[in-house]
């Protein structure tokens, strides 16, 4: 079976944790295949972004029409935005696409508070909201993008449905920023999914960790990867939130500060490969039956 082709248009990270880079782990340790459309080049680490260079709009798009017109596309998943005028771009573009899900993280801050997007940029998020199928803000983001504050969980729902309302998009709203609820004497978060006559309720237990840069990208391109694997939302976010967490317990601990998380689970894959070693080197064959014992 083939693997769910994901459309990746985000920034890069220099740093590995987050945007770009963030995505094509999430996706390939998902099971499927990672293309990208680099919107910005950051210099980037733990301890915040260093610098921003945007990618010209038609760039962007020149990347898009590489992949869409030879391999195809199973789902998109948009992240950072380098400027308005690419945004608009990128709407237009993707709203061509024949029932491909669109997943859309509005990202605006890094996780160390480094600025994203301006608000040009923001403003024309508007146009990207319209045709996404899940848009994935967490608790600033929303209060950004509708102008409300958020402080409970109900406000998080009202918040999420008058975005639901305005865009037609569903809304994965992410609690994490939320004064911590606890059950069992277990900190929990809460995220909300926001659907017309829908609302799901996730919750998670809280991992109390410095390694959580690259949460919002990891999330948003496993929600994309399982809807376009042909799973129902429901499930593309069970996976996504069981993913996510499993990530962030595994960190590697690298950096001094917001550090990336560990998307490769603890595990080196190629490890159950190298019986495939002989004496005369690594026998590629040998390591392709493996491989298929193991798919």
């Amino acid at each position: 079976m083939s693997p769910a082709r994901i459309l990746i248009i985000a920034g890069s990270d220099s740093g590995g944790g987050a945007g770009v880079q963030a995505d094509l782990k999430t996706v390939t340790l998902l099971g499927g295949f990672g293309m990208t459309a680099i919107t910005a080049i950051t210099a980037q680490n733990t301890l915040g972004v260093q610098g921003v260079h945007p990618v010209p709009t038609d760039m962007v798009l020149a990347q898009m029409e590489s992949c869409i017109g030879d391999i195809g596309v199973d789902a998109v998943k948009i992240g950072m935005i380098g400027s308005a005028q690419t945004a608009a771009a990128l709407a237009e573009r993707l709203a061509k696409l024949d029932n491909v899900p669109i997943v859309f993280d509005p990202v605006m801050v890094a996780t160390s508070g480094s600025l994203l997007a301006d608000d040009a940029t923001v403003a024309a998020f508007e146009q990207l909201m319209r045709i996404a199928t899940v848009i994935t803000p967490n608790v600033p983001e929303l209060q950004a993008l509708t102008g409300t504050t958020i402080s409970d969980l109900d406000g998080l729902e009202a918040a999420a449905q008058m975005l639901r309302d305005r865009t037609g998009a569903v809304i994965f709203a992410k609690g994490g920023h939320l004064q911590q609820q606890a059950q069992d004497d277990r900190p929990l978060i809460h995220d909300l999914l926001v659907d017309e006559d829908m609302v799901a309720e996730y919750s998670v237990e809280r991992i109390d960790t410095r390694n959580s840069h690259g949460t919002g990208c990891t999330l948003a391109s496993a929600v994309a990867t399982g809807l376009g694997g042909g799973l129902s939302l429901a499930d593309a976010v069970d996976r996504a939130e069981a993913f996510v967490a499993a990530a962030l317990a595994a960190a590697p601990g690298l950096g001094q500060g917001h550090g990336p998380m560990g998307h490769a689970l603890g595990m080196t894959p190629f490890y159950h490969l190298l019986a495939a070693r002989d004496g005369n080197g690594w026998d590629a064959a040998a390591f392709a039956a493996r491989y298929s014992d193991h798919a």
